[in-house]
């Protein structure tokens, strides 16, 4: 999962950015409300995080100018004023769920979690291609039944295609998704991958198929 971070509280954003990024999810983090707007107009993430306080544009603008362009990004706005009439308002100002401050790090993973597989259409943690099948609570994938051996870095790979097979990823997309932004990795790293994982899956239903200018598709037989 990558998401995009908007808070403007420098102790709170550090520690959440370290915190979920251990608990494996890949965070990009500004303290602004216009550079939020514009990562949400040039990146590709899962989910945002939203605070509403925030100097340049504030939270309410940021959803609101994420919802006019029709953007369907999950959104999850942290808030210190947990009453009925801001919640109303935020929900149908567009915002999927809410956290008020302050709140547990284990109830922020695990709402982004569902967020997330809502807007998949997944309410299961189990994504399948074929007879590739990765389970979320074990972070494991299996091959026609049977466990498949992956590095690290294979797997991050393979989930990233497995959760939209059939659709392209580029280089790019899948070093974003995959490595965080202090990590110095050239996009031509995604080939190697690539290859290695194309070896796994042969002679199976399984493959990944170079789309000509627009990336890897995972697709099933």
């Amino acid at each position: 999962m990558r998401i995009l971070l908007a808070e403007d509280e420098h102790s709170l954003g550090t520690w959440l950015s370290r915190a979920l990024e251990h608990a494996g999810i890949q965070v990009e983090w500004v303290s602004d409300g216009l550079m939020a707007d514009r990562a949400l107009q040039h990146a590709d993430y899962d989910a945002l995080v939203l605070d509403l306080g925030l100097p340049g544009l504030d939270g309410h603008g940021v959803l609101q100018r994420l919802r006019e362009r029709d953007q369907r990004l999950p959104a999850l706005i942290l808030t210190a004023r947990d009453s009925l009439d801001e919640r109303v308002r935020l929900l149908n100002a567009g915002a999927d769920d809410f956290l008020a401050k302050p709140f547990e790090l284990a109830e922020l993973e695990a709402r982004l979690h569902a967020l997330v597989r809502r807007a998949r259409g997944n309410e299961h943690p189990r994504l399948a291609c074929g007879s590739l099948v990765y389970d979320g609570q074990r972070k494991q994938f299996t091959l026609q039944g049977a466990p498949l051996a992956l590095s690290p870095r294979e797997l991050a790979v393979l989930r990233v295609l497995v959760q939209r097979s059939g659709e392209p990823f580029s280089k790019q997309q899948i070093l974003d998704r995959v490595f965080s932004d202090d990590e110095d990795v050239h996009p031509e790293a995604v080939e190697v991958f690539v290859h290695r994982l194309r070896k796994r899956l042969e002679g199976s239903d399984v493959r990944i198929t170079t789309l000509r200018g627009l990336g890897y598709a995972l697709e099933c037989s």
